[in-house]
C-alpha cells in the first residue's frame, strides 16, 4: 500500500457498488487503527467502532437503513435539487442513493462509527457566575458532539481508499436510532454517529466534482471572496 495523502483526498469518490468479497480482518484492522489516530474533545477517545459481519446482522441492518432511507428520500424531494448540481447530476446521485438503499446490508462489511455519552456536569458543579449559562452550555455541548467521532470517519474513508476499498459515511439509519440500537446490543450511553459499508467496489475511483473554492471560502468577512 503506497499512496499519498492528496491522491487518496481526491479520488475517494462516495462508491455504493461493493464486490460481496469479503474483506481480510486485518485489513479492517488497520483502517481502526487509522480511525483511531483522530483527535477528539479533550483526548476523551470515546468512540467505539461496530464492526458487522453476520450475514443476518448486516441484512436487519440494512432493513433499518431502508426504514430511514424511505424518510430521507421525502426530505430530499421536498428540498429540490442543489442549484449546484445539474438535473441529470441530481438524478444521477439520487439513482446511486436509491441503489444503496436498496443495498446496504450485502457490503460484506458494515461499519458503525459510535461513542459514548460525556453527560454535562450538573449545574451546581459549576462555579457560580457560570450556572447562569448553563442551557447554552447545553445547547453548546449538543452542537459539538459530532467534532469527537467525524475526524474519525475522515481516516476510515482515507484508510479504505489506501486499500483499495470503497465506503462512504451515510446517517439515514438514525432515524431508527432505538431500533439500531437495540439489534446491536448497544449500552443506553452509547450512540451511533455513522453507517459505513466497506467493500472491495465494482466501479472505479477518480477525480472528484466539488465547487470551487473562491465559491465557497471567504477572506475576513463574509461575502468577500477568498482570491485563491
Amino acid at each position: 500500500m503506497q499512496m499519498g495523502l492528496f491522491e487518496a483526498m481526491y479520488s475517494a469518490r462516495a462508491l455504493r457498488r461493493m464486490k460481496p468479497d469479503p474483506v481480510p480482518q486485518e485489513i479492517i484492522t488497520k483502517v481502526l487503527d487509522a480511525a483511531i489516530r483522530a483527535p477528539s474533545a479533550g483526548n476523551s477517545q470515546l468512540w467505539a467502532f461496530l464492526v458487522v459481519r453476520d450475514a443476518e446482522q448486516r441484512r436487519q441492518l440494512g432493513l433499518l437503513y431502508r426504514k430511514g432511507s424511505d424518510i430521507a428520500k421525502a426530505v430530499y424531494q421536498a428540498r429540490g435539487r442543489p442549484a449546484h448540481m445539474t438535473e441529470e447530476q441530481y438524478q444521477r446521485m439520487m439513482k446511486s442513493g436509491a441503489y444503496l438503499w436498496d443495498h446496504m446490508g450485502d457490503a460484506p462489511v458494515l461499519l458503525v462509527p459510535c461513542m459514548r455519552d460525556r453527560p454535562t456536569p450538573d449545574r451546581e458543579a459549576l462555579p457560580r457566575d457560570l450556572r447562569a449559562l448553563y442551557e447554552e452550555e447545553l445547547a453548546y455541548s449538543s452542537r459539538i458532539r459530532g467534532a469527537s467521532i467525524y475526524p474519525a470517519v475522515q481516516n476510515i474513508i482515507l484508510a479504505c481508499r489506501a486499500w483499495g476499498l470503497a465506503t462512504l459515511i451515510t446517517t439515514n439509519h438514525l432515524r431508527c436510532e432505538v431500533e439500531v440500537k437495540a439489534l446491536l446490543g448497544l449500552p443506553d450511553d452509547v450512540f451511533t454517529y455513522a453507517l459505513m459499508p466497506i467493500g472491495y467496489p465494482e466501479g472505479r475511483f477518480g477525480p472528484l466534482a466539488r465547487r470551487p473554492v473562491n465559491e465557497v471560502a471567504y477572506a475576513d468577512r463574509w461575502g468577500t471572496a477568498w482570491p485563491g
